[in-house]
C-alpha cells in the first residue's frame, strides 16, 4: 500500500467501549396508522395558512402556505406575527388568512410558532398595505414594516385601555367663514363622505378648526387621523383635540417615542380605545375602526414624504384610505400644492375658501421690493442691505410692542441658471427640465450648460420670455446673519429659530425673530411685520416645486402676522411682476396652484404626469432600464450623473427618469415592480434606488 493512500479502517487501533455505554437497539416501526414520535398534526379546521414574510425582495412578494399545527389552532388567528423556516432560516412574518387547501403541489411545512396572537394586521390594514406597495411599485413587507411599529412584549401583555366614552358635538361656528365650510361639517356629522380642500384664512388658528372636524367624526362614534408635518405642529393640534374630545379620546402618533409607549399607544388605537389620532407621517397608517375622516395638513411639506422605501407621500396614503373606507378627506393649508388643484380640478374635492372681503379683512398688507430697492439710510441697515421700507415696517412693529419676523432661506440651495436679463429659469429645449453647469471643459473651454434632466447639452440658448441669450447664475443661500440684522435695530433683542434650535413660540414684545423657512415660531397676538428676505434664493432653486415652495414658506409666515387694518406689514424681497408675488400680494394660492397645474399639463410634469426616478451605478441602471417595459406613452429622461466626475468623464451613480401619463400610472408600478422582481430573481448585487412621483426632480 502506497503512503499516500488512506489506512483501512482495520489499520485503526480500536477505541475501548465507553463503560456507560449501552446496547444499540433496533428502532422499531410505528403501526400502521400510528404516527411517528414527535410528528406534528395539523388543526382540525383551516389547516392552511397563508403567510407574508419579511423579506424584501420583490420576486417573493406574494404570500406562502404552511401548515398550521394543532397545538397552534387556538393563537395562529388572522393578522397574528408569526415565525416560518424560510429557506432554511427562521424569518418573522403575519398570517394573513387561514384555508382548507392549498394550490402548492408538495408537501407542506408547520409554522414553527406564533409570535403574538395579537391581530396587528387586520384585513382593513393589510389591503391598505398592498394597494401603498402597488401604487409605488413597492413590495408589500416594506410597506408592513412602515405600517406596523416592533413589538414590545410588556406593553402588550399590559391590561386593555378602556374605550373613551363618545363625546358631545363641538360648536363649529367658525367653519361659517368659509364657503362650503357648514356643509363640510355637516356632512361629517352626518357620516357622509365628502372631500375638500381647505385653504385657511390668515391668522386662523387652524389647530382649533382642525380639532372641531375630528370632534363632529368622533361625536358620532366614527374614527378620525390627522397628520401634520412636524413636533410643533403636532403638540398645538393633540391640545386642540384633547380639549375637545377629552384626553382620554386621542392619542399622538410619533416616530419619535419609545419602543414601550409608541407600541402602547399604537395598540390602544388598534383595540378600538381612541377614535382620533394626531401625528406626523408615522400616523398615516394608523389603524382607526371605523373611520370618518382623514387630514393631512400643508400638504406640500416635503416632511409628508416618507424617506423608506417605497417611498409612500401621506397624502396619496390618505387618498387611498379615504375611498376604500367611503370616509373623507380634508388638505388643508395656507397655500395649494399643484396636486390639491388636480383634485380640486377633476372635482374629486370641493374648494373650502373665504369670501373675498372676509380675507381681505384678515390678510396683512403685503410689499414687494426687488433688487433694486432703496437701501435705508441708517447706517447698519446698509450693511445688512435691509430695504427702506422693511427697515420702517419694523420700527413701526417695535413702536407698537409688537415683534418682528425675519425669514431668512437656509443654506445650501442647489445653483442653477436662469436668463440674465429677466430672471426666468432656463429650461431644456427637448424635454423642459432645468439647465444646469455640468463641470468639467473639452479641449481647455468650459462645458456647455446641459438640462439635469436628460443631459442634452445647451450650446444655443434663447430666453423663452424676453429673448435675451444670457445666462446667469442663481443666488445660493442667504448672507445675511442675525448679528448684521440687530445691529440695524440697537436695543431691540434678537432670537433665533433654525436647526439648532426650533422656537415654538415667542411672547408679544419688541423683539427681532430671526429664522429659517419652516421654523418660523407663532406669537402671542401675531407679528407687527414680516421680512421676507432674499426671495431668489427660494425662487431660483432648480426644482420644479421651486415657485409653489416659496409660497407656501411666504404665506405660513404672513400667516403669523396681524391683519392689514391692525396694522401688519409683510415685506417680500422678490419683484412685483412675478406671478408667485402677484398671487401673495392678493393672498390667492389658488390661483397660482391653477397656473402651475396648467403649466406642467403642458410640459408633462407631475402631477398631470407620473414619473419613476432610476438610481444606480451606470451599469445597473442601464440593466434595469433595458429590461422594463414602456406603456406607449412612456418616456425615458437620460440617464444623468449623480454628484462629481471624474477624469475620464465617468460617474459612479446616475438617474434616469421614467414619465408616462396619468392615466397608465399604475401600468407603470406593475412594469417597475416585475422588473424589479426579475433583477432580485437573478440576485444583482448592485444596489438600486426606485422610486414613483418623487418630489425632488433635480
Amino acid at each position: 500500500m502506497s503512503s499516500s493512500e488512506p489506512a483501512a479502517l482495520w489499520d485503526l487501533p480500536e477505541k475501548p467501549p465507553s463503560p456507560k455505554a449501552e446496547p444499540s437497539r433496533a428502532r422499531k416501526s410505528p403501526k400502521p396508522g400510528q404516527k411517528p414520535k414527535g410528528a406534528q398534526s395539523p388543526a382540525p379546521e383551516r389547516p392552511v395558512a397563508r403567510i407574508v414574510v419579511d423579506i424584501p425582495l420583490a420576486h417573493l412578494d406574494r404570500t406562502f402556505d404552511y401548515l398550521v399545527p394543532e397545538k397552534l389552532h387556538e393563537t395562529a388567528v388572522p393578522g397574528c406575527r408569526v415565525r416560518v423556516r424560510f429557506a432554511g432560516q427562521l424569518v418573522d412574518g403575519y398570517l394573513i388568512e387561514r384555508g382548507e387547501t392549498s394550490d402548492y403541489g408538495s408537501k407542506l411545512a408547520f409554522l414553527e410558532r406564533v409570535t403574538s396572537a395579537e391581530p396587528v394586521l387586520p384585513p382593513s390594514l393589510h389591503a391598505l398595505c398592498r394597494s401603498v406597495a402597488d401604487r409605488y411599485g413597492g413590495t408589500l413587507s416594506d410597506v408592513l414594516r412602515l405600517a406596523i411599529p416592533p413589538r414590545h412584549a410588556k406593553a402588550e401583555g399590559e391590561p386593555p385601555r378602556p374605550a373613551a366614552a363618545l363625546p358631545d358635538a363641538p360648536d363649529t361656528a367658525a367653519w361659517a367663514r368659509y364657503q362650503l365650510g357648514p356643509a363640510f361639517l355637516e356632512a361629517l356629522a352626518e357620516g357622509k363622505s365628502a372631500n375638500a380642500v381647505w385653504q385657511a384664512l390668515p391668522g386662523e388658528d387652524w389647530p382649533r378648526r382642525l380639532a372641531e372636524a375630528a370632534g363632529s367624526v368622533a361625536a358620532a362614534g366614527r374614527g378620525a387621523v390627522l397628520v401634520v408635518p412636524d413636533h410643533r405642529d403636532l403638540t398645538r393640534v393633540h391640545e386642540a383635540c384633547a380639549a375637545l374630545v377629552g384626553e382620554d379620546a386621542v392619542v399622538a402618533l410619533i416616530a419619535g417615542l419609545g419602543p414601550a409607549e409608541r407600541y402602547r399607544r399604537w395598540l390602544a388605537v388598534l383595540r378600538g380605545a381612541v377614535r382620533v389620532v394626531v401625528g406626523t407621517r408615522a400616523a398615516m397608517f394608523a389603524p382607526v375602526h371605523d373611520p370618518g375622516l382623514f387630514v393631512v395638513w400643508d400638504d406640500g411639506d416635503d416632511l409628508h414624504l416618507d424617506p423608506h422605501a417605497p417611498y409612500p407621500h401621506v397624502r396619496d396614503v390618505l387618498m387611498d384610505r379615504a375611498h376604500a373606507a367611503k370616509a373623507s378627506l380634508l388638505v388643508g393649508g395656507f397655500a395649494r400644492t399643484a396636486e390639491a388643484q388636480l383634485l380640486v380640478e377633476s372635482g374629486w374635492a370641493a374648494p373650502v375658501l373665504a369670501d373675498r372681503t372676509v380675507l381681505r379683512a384678515a390678510a396683512p398688507r403685503v410689499t414687494p421690493v426687488g433688487e433694486d430697492f432703496d437701501v435705508a439710510r441708517d447706517e447698519a441697515a446698509r450693511v445688512a442691505r435691509l430695504p427702506a421700507v422693511a427697515f420702517e415696517a419694523a420700527r413701526q412693529a417695535f413702536a407698537a410692542g409688537l415683534p418682528t419676523l425675519v425669514q431668512v432661506p437656509r443654506r445650501g440651495y442647489v445653483p442653477g441658471l436662469a436668463c440674465g436679463n429677466c430672471r426666468t429659469p432656463a429650461h431644456c429645449r427637448r424635454c423642459a427640465g432645468p439647465l444646469g453647469l455640468p463641470g468639467g471643459s473639452i479641449d481647455g473651454q468650459p462645458k456647455p450648460p446641459a438640462c439635469r434632466w436628460c443631459g442634452v447639452p445647451e450650446t444655443a440658448f434663447r430666453c423663452t420670455a424676453c429673448g435675451s441669450v444670457r445666462l446667469r447664475a442663481v443666488i445660493v443661500g442667504a448672507k445675511r446673519t442675525a448679528e448684521e440684522l440687530g445691529r440695524a435695530f440697537p436695543g431691540i433683542p434678537v432670537r433665533t429659530s433654525g436647526a439648532a434650535e426650533v422656537l415654538a413660540s415667542v411672547p408679544g414684545k419688541p423683539a427681532l425673530v430671526v429664522c429659517t423657512p419652516g421654523a418660523e415660531p407663532v406669537a402671542e397676538g401675531g407679528y407687527g411685520a414680516a421680512l421676507l428676505l432674499d426671495g431668489w434664493a427660494l425662487l431660483g432653486r432648480q426644482d420644479l416645486r421651486a415657485g409653489e415652495e416659496a409660497l407656501r414658506r411666504w404665506m405660513a409666515a404672513a400667516s403669523l402676522v396681524r391683519p392689514g387694518s391692525s396694522g401688519g406689514r409683510v415685506i417680500v424681497g422678490a419683484e412685483a411682476g412675478m406671478p408667485v408675488v402677484q398671487a401673495l400680494v392678493r393672498w390667492d394660492p389658488a390661483w397660482h396652484a391653477s397656473q402651475e397645474l396648467a403649466e406642467r399639463s403642458e410640459l408633462g410634469f407631475p402631477p398631470a404626469m407620473r414619473m419613476a426616478s432610476v438610481e444606480g451605478s451606470p451599469d445597473a441602471v442601464a440593466g434595469f432600464l433595458s429590461d422594463l417595459p414602456l406603456p406607449p406613452s412612456g418616456e425615458v429622461l437620460g440617464p444623468v450623473p449623480l454628484g462629481e466626475i471624474d477624469e475620464d468623464g465617468n460617474a459612479e451613480r446616475e438617474r434616469a427618469l421614467v414619465r408616462v401619463s396619468r392615466a397608465e400610472g399604475k401600468t407603470l408600478s406593475s412594469s417597475i415592480h416585475a422588473a424589479a422582481a426579475r433583477r432580485d430573481a437573478k440576485k444583482a448585487t448592485e444596489p438600486i434606488r426606485i422610486q414613483l412621483d418623487p418630489l425632488d426632480l433635480i
